[in-house]
């Protein structure tokens, strides 16, 4: 296994707060692209948003920090739980439609 590999994780996150009609899903994908982040980004019909990211936990973090500075996101709560590593995805997407 690569060292490259063996850094990468997958986390589910459910973030709460002022995150839907915000431009919140699409500057994490912004984010994620510019720091090489796989995964995916939806809205959910409790107004959450629920995400899948894959990469370092670093890389992970600075996509969360870039998408909380963004004007009028408001993030109040994130849960979040350890999945496995998707080893064929390449891109990072908004899924449209609802839980």
């Amino acid at each position: 296994m690569s060292d490259y590999v063996s850094r990468v994780i997958r986390k589910k996150i459910r973030v709460h707060g002022a995150v839907q009609g915000v431009g919140f899903r699409y500057r994490t994908k912004h984010a994620a692209n510019a720091l090489g982040v796989t995964g995916w980004v939806r809205n959910n019909p409790d107004g959450t948003v629920s995400l899948e990211m894959q990469g370092s936990e670093s890389q992970i973090d600075q996509v969360l920090a870039a998408v909380q500075r963004g004007t009028w996101v408001r993030i109040e709560k994130m849960e979040a739980a350890s999945l496995p590593v998707e080893e064929h995805e390449h891109d990072f997407t908004v899924r449209e439609g609802r839980e």
